[in-house]
């Protein structure tokens, strides 16, 4: 899963059946270092690619969502359907904090 930040909507003239009761939303990535400040409501600066994920679980612009990409965006549906990314989670806050860094020289016994 990563999380994203949702930018805006994507509006189609005509979609596949089997993706009715959801919407397209534009999201961008966000990294690490912008976890601690996400749910703050700023429009955050992405140095990714913004892409589109199906979204049925209601997230609007600015939401913080957590999104999964490839074949595991298919799982939710019993039925083959052409999807490569689904908001799966809406963040309320996030909190966190890298991992100590290891000294490369020094090695457990």
């Amino acid at each position: 899963m990563r999380v994203a930040q949702v930018i805006g909507r994507v509006t189609l003239s005509l979609q596949d059946p089997s993706f009715k009761g959801g919407r397209w939303l534009m999201v961008n990535p966000l990294d690490a270092g912008q976890f601690n400040d996400a749910c703050l409501r700023q429009p955050m600066p992405s140095a990714q690619h913004s892409l589109v994920a199906y979204d049925n679980i209601g997230a609007g612009d600015g939401d913080i969502v957590g999104i999964v990409e490839g074949a595991e965006a298919t799982a939710p549906f019993d039925f083959p359907i052409p999807i490569d990314a689904i908001t799966v989670a809406i963040f309320d806050s996030l909190s966190y904090q890298p991992p100590a860094a290891q000294h490369p020289n020094l090695t457990s016994s």
